[in-house]
């Protein structure tokens, strides 16, 4: 079984599977073709965190694809320049390309097929498809920047000096032309092995022409960022040269007899878990499924565990981040105390440090960068769970003749010297990637995800509890309406915090979004079908049998299995 945000991704994953590929030859085609149907939300320089069950090692890995900053990159140089946030556009945002790297360490380790193989169904893509509506509006929302500031995207996306229209066959043949290429340095070295064929591909992206491509680019191309600024990146070579994707230890915390996995806190995915953690002291079932008791707790919860995020976390390579202390059960026991059943928080209150009265920001209007989820289950019950995004359309320039830009995710560091998330030559950031799975009993159970920024961790939780609190099947517990919260700093640009606020997604009673205001929360009500685009498969070991679902939301993701 598959999911992906794109039907023609999953379609792609399905008949790698039914080839005989495993779940990581599905994983690696399912992204390659999202690269091309998703280019607004992900593209092949970005990056992803991957999450892995390993049926024959009976053991679960994450790989570590998030990209670095730059050997230049510090506060001092933004700040010779002018900075007072890192812009979310742009070039100096640039972290180095990741995501190439991690699925080329996945699929040599553990994939069976050929690069080329993987890449097929994405080149057939890339030379005509028909395009989607949710495409087709991003493309329209950035239009005049591509016709008036960034040729080389235009020539691509705005065939004929205007964005396709809806079901327009659509190509990308630069993007095309790219893959092509990797596969045949593959193929040319493959005679020494896989690995070898595998290799040489990495060394084209990240040591030959494509490398040499971005940075002669990036380097010469000064582009006007949100701040009015024009910069070059600050990438190099010796950049691209040095970077490594790595297998590393996922974190887990136990949830009423449920291993849940997640990456460490160069992503948010640690917060999954401290809500987990506050919330096994309740008994949410005996509150009643979105009732004004649940959510309010669950409101309350989330607030103390995202105030930890932006107090402690950060790349484990730099920062000293007191991770054991923040998943053990005694430190959400003592966190449960400060929790009032009848009245909201206003403050950010993270554990070890003061209590802070947060102040709105002046909202900017902003169009923050969303990613793409997939998955897959092999019949021996590998498990795959990735959220790749980044290097999106709409905040960098196409590199002329790769079909693709560079990403920003640099956004997401702070300025602030001695936090755990200042950005530093060679530093990952926070990043809000975060994919899920779990084992129960030792075994294969499930994994799960969505895009959405901030909210990733917010709707999966509320996903997992309808399912393990509530005895929903999957495609119930992705399809019942959800909150979220904006009561801590975003982790885009420009950073707005709203202390307090609710979002609560139509389809939740009335007088339940009533009943939260009461209780001091500043709810906002939001369009019923808005909140997330969920994805999920639950794998049953006893029978192999395999229960998927997508959310609706967007009508662009499709799980497929047989």
């Amino acid at each position: 079984m598959v999911t992906s945000s794109h039907y023609l991704a999953s379609e792609a994953g399905h008949h790698a599977l039914k080839r005989g590929g495993n779940a990581v030859d599905a994983g690696a085609t399912m992204w390659f073709a999202l690269t091309v149907t998703k280019p607004d939300l992900v593209g092949v320089a970005g990056e992803v965190p991957i999450l892995l069950y390993l049926a024959d090692e009976e053991d679960v890995i994450a790989v570590n694809g998030q990209g670095p900053a730059p050997a230049a990159a510090s506060v001092d140089w933004f700040k010779s320049k002018g900075y007072g946030l890192i812009p979310e556009d742009g070039f100096t945002p640039a972290t180095i390309p990741a995501s190439f790297d991690a699925w080329i360490i996945a699929l040599d380790e553990y994939g069976t097929f050929s690069l080329e193989e993987v890449m097929e169904p994405a080149i057939r893509l890339a030379e005509g498809y028909p395009i989607q509506a949710t495409m087709v509006r991003s493309i329209e929302r950035s239009a005049e920047r591509f016709r008036e500031e960034w040729p080389s995207t235009a020539e691509i996306y705005l065939p004929g000096g205007r964005a396709p229209e809806v079901g327009q066959v659509f190509s990308n043949p630069d993007l095309a032309r790219t893959l092509r290429r990797l596969g045949e340095e593959e193929r040319r070295e493959r005679r020494w092995g896989r690995s070898a064929g595998l290799d040489a591909a990495r060394d084209y992206f990240y040591r030959g022409p494509i490398a040499e491509a971005i940075v002669e680019f990036t380097g010469s191309f000064r582009c006007r960022d949100v701040e009015g600024k024009e910069e070059h990146s600050l990438i190099t070579l010796e950049d691209m040269e040095a970077y490594g994707a790595r297998f590393e230890e996922p974190i887990r915390a136990n949830y009423r007899g449920y291993e849940v996995y997640k990456c460490n806190t160069w992503t948010q995915g640690a917060v999954l878990l401290q809500q987990l953690n506050l919330l096994e002291g309740y008994d949410l079932r005996g509150m009643g499924h979105n009732s004004v008791d649940y959510l309010h707790t669950w409101i309350e919860c989330a607030k103390l565990a995202y105030a930890d995020r932006e107090q402690h976390y950060g790349d484990p390579d730099f920062a000293e981040v007191p991770l054991t202390w923040l998943l053990s059960k005694g430190y959400a026991e003592s966190r449960r105390r400060l929790i009032d059943p009848d009245r909201a928080s206003m403050e950010l209150r993270p554990g070890g440090a003061d209590p802070i009265r947060l102040e709105p920001t002046n909202k900017k209007e902003v169009f923050e960068g969303d990613t793409v989820h997939l998955e897959a289950v092999d019949s021996a019950g590998n498990m795959i769970s990735a959220t790749p995004s980044g290097a999106w359309i709409r905040t960098s320039p196409v590199v002329p003749g790769l079909g693709f830009p560079i990403g920003t995710r640099a956004q997401q560091f702070n300025l602030n010297p001695g936090h755990p998330n200042c950005i530093a030559p060679g530093k990952k950031p926070r990043s809000t990637l975060t994919p899920s799975l779990v084992m129960r009993d030792g075994r294969p159970y499930m994994v799960f995800g969505t895009p959405g920024g901030d909210g990733q961790d917010q709707w999966t939780t509320q996903f997992f509890l309808n399912h393990v609190d509530f005895g929903m099947d999957v495609q119930l517990a992705l399809d019942k309406p959800t909150v979220h919260i904006n009561h801590f700093p975003g982790s885009f640009w420009p950073h707005n915090v709203s202390p307090g606020e609710v979002r609560v997604e139509g389809g939740i009673p009335a007088e339940v979004a009533e009943g939260l205001r009461r209780r001091g929360h500043k709810v906002v009500v939001d369009e019923p079908w808005t909140h997330g685009r969920c994805l999920a498969i639950r794998f049953d070991p006893e029978t192999g049998v395999m229960y998927g679902g997508a959310s609706p939301r967007t009508g662009d993701s499709y799980a497929i299995g047989w």
